[in-house]
Order: C-alpha cells, then structure tokens, then sequence
C-alpha cells in the first residue's frame, strides 16, 4: 500500500480530510509526496503541514516549488533550522523561480544569522527591486547592503549612504567610493610584492589600479596577470594595446569585452585566430551591422536555452531589445529572446527566428508566447528545461491525442496524454505503451476507462499513478487508506 499512499497524497482531486489522515504516522512514507506535490493545497491542509511535529515534512514544504510563495513562506519562523535553511535556500535547480513575498524577504534579512542570509542571496530568491530598497531600510545591516548595489543606486541615494547616522553604514559607502581611488587602493594592497589571497585578489581584478600596481602585475611572473590586467578596467591604453598579441586567447577574449576598447584593437581581434575572440567582438555595440557580418564568428547550439530569474536582475532597456530583435547577428536576438518585456510584434518576429537558440529562450523566457512556438520547441530541443515548456499554460494541448499518439518517439507519444481530451480507448491503450512515461501519463489520464482504473491499483508499476488518477472515486480513494 506505501506506493498507492504516495499516489493519494498529489492526487489533485483528493479530498482534504483524506490528505490530513495521510498527515498521521502511521502513513510517514507519504509524507514528502504530499509536501512536495504540485497540486495545490486546501487551506487546513496547509495549516497541519505548517504547524506538523516532525520537521522533514516542513522542510519538505519549504523547497516545494510548485506552491505558492506566500505558502512556503510561513515557514519564515520555523523552529527547526534546516527548515528556515530549505526556504532560504533554492527550491529546484532546474525550474524558474519564484521570489518570495517581500514580507517574507524583509524577516529573514532581519532575523536571520549569516549561514541563512548566504543561503537567500545565492538562491536569487530576492527581486532586484528590494535589493534597490536596501538604502531606505530602517535598519542598518540592511542598508549596508546597498553598496552591494552601488552602481545602480542614485546620486542622492549614494549621498544618504554616506551621511547614514551608522558608522558601518558610512565605512561601506566610503570603502565604494575608495574602490575608483588607485591611491586608496595602492594602501590597502600594501607594498609591492601584494601577497596573493581573496581579498587582494578581489582588488586587482575589479578595484582602480596605480601606476605602480599595473608596472608590478606586468613584471610578476603569476600566470593570472596577464587576464587581470586584461579584465580591470582601469588597466592603461598602452599596456592593453600590449596585451592584444597575447599568446593565451583567455587574455584576448577578455580584452575584446572591454567597453574601452580602442577601435584598431577592435579590428585586429575582429581577426583573431580563435573563434570565442572573434565572436565576443562581433557582439560589440558600436558595431555596424555589416561590420559584425564581415567577422567570422561562431554560434553556438549546444545550450540548454533555459529560463532566466528576471526578477533578480535589472531589467533589460526596452530600446536595447529592439535593436538586439532586429540584428542580423543570432547572439544578440538571443540576448533580445530572453526580455520577459519583449512586446507582441518582436515576439512574433523572434517566433519564427532561424536559429533554434532564439526560439528556445523566447520560448521559455516571454510569459505569453505563441502556443505553436512552445510545442515546436518541445519537438527540436531536447535539453534539461524541456518538460517546463509543456507545463507552460500557453501550450496547446487540445488536439495532442490523435497527432502524436502513434508517433515513433516516446517522448512524442507522451504528448498525447497531455490532450485533455484524449480518447478513452487511446488512453486504455497508452497504459501498455513500450514507454514508461507514457504509461505513467496514460494511467494518471481522467479519461482513462474506470475499469482499467481501477485494475492498475493492483498493478506493481502502474499502481501509485492509478491512485493519482483525479477520476479515481473518493470512496475508492478512501479504501486504500483502510
């Protein structure tokens, strides 16, 4: 029975008192189904998962990808710390996320020890405009987290930083604005040779750079020098011009993504013998377009072209995208693919795109694209991301039944019962497929005949997705837990 169990638990249609009994110890092998499962939970079921003794099922509900945020969040205060660590922490790593409630972001930030916090910050649970806010926060741990936004912060935001009434608030702020400082910068290095560690290491490749710095970093004989002179930004014209015959083509294919790079610079790696240097330059913005047609760059198809956290970011500038749309160059129409603010007539221009990249990140990235591209993309994209595009709420699946289910390919004939109405008799039929994600489907099918249903509760493989099955009736349902 534990199999049928696990089965009831993410049956959608199953009662609430039903998915509350399998809440008890006597059915602990159901428990994380139920708490992971993708169907949404009735209000008191909630509450008993929120408020259950044994804190696997919590934890369990915490990284559940597929409730509402606002759901996992009210375990902000749990008191176990590997639950308040799972809800810190990324749900899925192969699914977009979603952030959390801002009122859930704003109590872990300022109750939560580091450990925690580390775990929020890489999990990209945190949308960009409350990382924007940090400067306004009422208190000062938060608004030191501003500087980590500095670049995007306002003159007059920077000034409050710098005047804030705490003290750690004024070092950080100053310390952004020592990091432009060669002098400041030369200090905190020490004299030259600079022992190599994290935080010197931190400043030769992002911090403004002396004079006597750069001359040391040339005459040192660490193989990094070289690309960390070729990756900071304050590196002088002269020594990059020296830099761009460099034997190493990671030095160059850094160079060629200087925003400062001289225009003869420009050409000589536009010629360049590797293709990474060639193509990193034909995606460079002063570029003409026939200029980026002459290079002869490469494009690369073997990505996953998965979804982007939007939300973690800043957003792209609506008037960028529409050049990048409209570019000869695939690269950047993919870079265009992935804005989720794309408006209507570039998506449909970009749906129809010859190269598999755009339609692949279009598709995964825009929340309202065309139902065809999704399925289109399904059948010529086979990477990890690719189930997400038929869960997507846009993807056609009327009509699946009889287009794919006698195609060749199992994962062609599993589209067929995504069809909601797919024919009773397919569906029986589908249960004894060759493929075992078809016959999982077929037997989860609510067309599925009742008969056959009900036989496939016995069935060693098939029997947990019978009991899944939302057609399967509750007094049935009921008798599997007596």
């Amino acid at each position: 029975m534990t199999a049928l169990h696990g089965g009831l638990a993410v049956n959608p249609a199953a009662p609430a008192d039903l998915l509350l009994r399998l809440l008890e110890p006597e059915y602990e092998s159901a428990w994380y189904a139920l708490a992971s499962r993708r169907a949404s939970f009735p209000e008191e079921v909630t509450a008993a998962i929120v408020m259950h003794p044994h804190p696997r099922v919590r934890g369990a509900l915490a990284r559940n990808p597929f409730v509402d945020p606002e759901v996992r969040g009210l375990l902000v205060d749990d008191p176990d710390w590997l639950v308040r660590a799972r809800l810190a922490g990324r749900p899925d790593r192969t699914r977009p996320i979603r952030p959390l409630p801002d009122w859930v972001i704003d109590r872990m930030l300022t109750t939560y020890d580091n450990d925690g916090l580390q775990e929020l910050f890489f999990s990209r649970q945190i949308p960009f405009r409350i990382q924007r806010s940090y400067c306004r926060h009422p208190m000062a741990s938060i608004r030191q987290m501003a500087t980590n936004v500095w670049t995007f912060l306002s003159v007059s935001e920077r000034a409050a930083l710098l005047k804030d009434p705490h003290p750690q608030v004024r070092a950080s702020a100053e310390h952004m604005l020592e990091t432009d400082d060669a002098e400041a910068m030369e200090r905190r290095l020490g004299p030259v040779p600079v022992p190599r560690n994290h935080g010197t290491g931190l400043i030769l490749v992002n911090y403004r750079l002396s004079r006597t710095v750069v001359d040391w970093l040339l005459s040192d004989p660490h193989p990094d020098n070289p690309w960390v002179l070729a990756h900071n930004y304050s590196t002088p014209p002269d020594v990059v011009a020296r830099l761009v015959a460099h034997p190493d083509p990671k030095v160059r294919l850094e160079l060629a993504r200087r925003g400062d790079l001289a225009p003869a610079h420009v050409q000589d790696l536009a010629r360049d013998t590797d293709p990474r240097v060639r193509t990193a330059i034909s995606l460079r913005l002063e570029l003409r377009e026939d200029e980026r047609a002459a290079i002869d760059y490469a494009v690369d198809t073997d990505e996953e072209f998965g979804p982007c956290d939007h939300h973690a970011q800043a957003a792209p500038d609506p008037a960028v995208s529409a050049v990048y749309a409209r570019s000869r160059h695939p690269l950047l129409r993919r870079r265009a693919a992935r804005d989720p603010a794309l408006p209507a007539a570039l998506v449909t221009l970009l749906a129809r795109d010859d190269d598999l990249g755009v339609r692949m990140l279009l598709a995964h990235n825009h929340p309202a694209p065309p139902p065809e591209l999704l399925l289109r993309s399904y059948l010529e994209h086979r990477g990890v991301y690719r189930d997400l595009l038929t869960e997507h709420p846009r993807f056609p699946v009327a009509g699946l039944g009889a287009r794919f289910m006698d195609a060749d390919a199992p994962d062609e004939r599993r589209l067929a019962v995504l069809d909601p109405g797919l024919a009773p008799g397919t569906a029986d039929r589908l249960t004894r497929d060759p493929g075992s994600a078809v016959r999982a489907g077929a037997t989860r099918h609510p067309r599925l005949p009742g008969g056959r249903l009900l036989a496939l509760l016995a069935d060693e493989e098939l029997g947990e997705h019978a009991a899944a099955n939302p057609a399967l009736p509750v007094n049935v349902m009921r008798g599997l837990l007596t």
